[in-house]
């Protein structure tokens, strides 16, 4: 691993652990073992740190989270295996993210500190959900789902279902409640179905 890499690998363990603000070039240097000039050789500022390690990250949560998906019978089996991935596979990585999913962590911090970069975070929450729209749009098409079911309900559902069960076990690090949370998203699903 060349220095760039760890010093985004580090930089990604800190911002979960303490946010991208309450995270300070300091100790961003010494967790990567480096100087400031070898920071500055690799990045021109944080935020651009910030964004080469958003990319980093999203390309993390695609590996864990889409491993698969692509084996799935049907789109209904895609978002239940998208679900336990997230449980099984992303949220409790604490090797990568010690302080809980990345994400959540930047979007509640930078909301009002630094707008222009939680857009940037934003940007994944609405692919998250557009794809599960159309993986509910593609179930409904296929006769999978009760044509009472609303696939935008259903959508917002999962989501913010995936949300809280993230924050919940962020904060109290028990797998029991996350299976339970992440279980009980399933079994809507599965009620959906027709």
């Amino acid at each position: 691993m060349d220095l760039k890499e760890t010093i985004i690998r580090e930089s990604l363990k800190l911002f979960s652990l303490n946010g991208f603000i309450g995270t300070s070039m300091h100790d961003i240097i010494t967790a990567a073992g480096t100087s400031k000039g070898g920071f500055y050789n690799h990045f021109a500022s944080k935020e651009d740190l910030f964004r080469k390690a958003l990319v980093q990250a999203r390309k993390m949560w695609r590996e864990r989270n889409l491993y698969g998906l692509d084996n799935a019978k049907d789109p209904i089996e895609k978002i239940k295996r998208l679900l336990g991935n997230y449980r099984d596979r992303y949220l409790i990585d604490s090797s990568n993210f010690p302080g809980g999913c990345i994400f959540i962590i930047f979007s509640v911090e930078l909301g009002d500190q630094r707008p222009h970069l939680a857009k940037e975070v934003q940007k994944g929450f609405i692919g998250l959900k557009a794809m599960l729209n159309r993986l509910l749009d593609e179930a409904r098409k296929a006769g999978l789902l009760q044509n009472s079911v609303s696939t935008a309900a259903v959508t917002e559902i999962l989501f913010n279902g995936m949300l809280g069960a993230s924050i919940n076990y962020s904060a109290a690090k028990s797998a029991e409640n996350l299976h339970q949370a992440i279980d009980a998203l399933i079994d809507y699903l599965e009620n959906s179905k027709a």
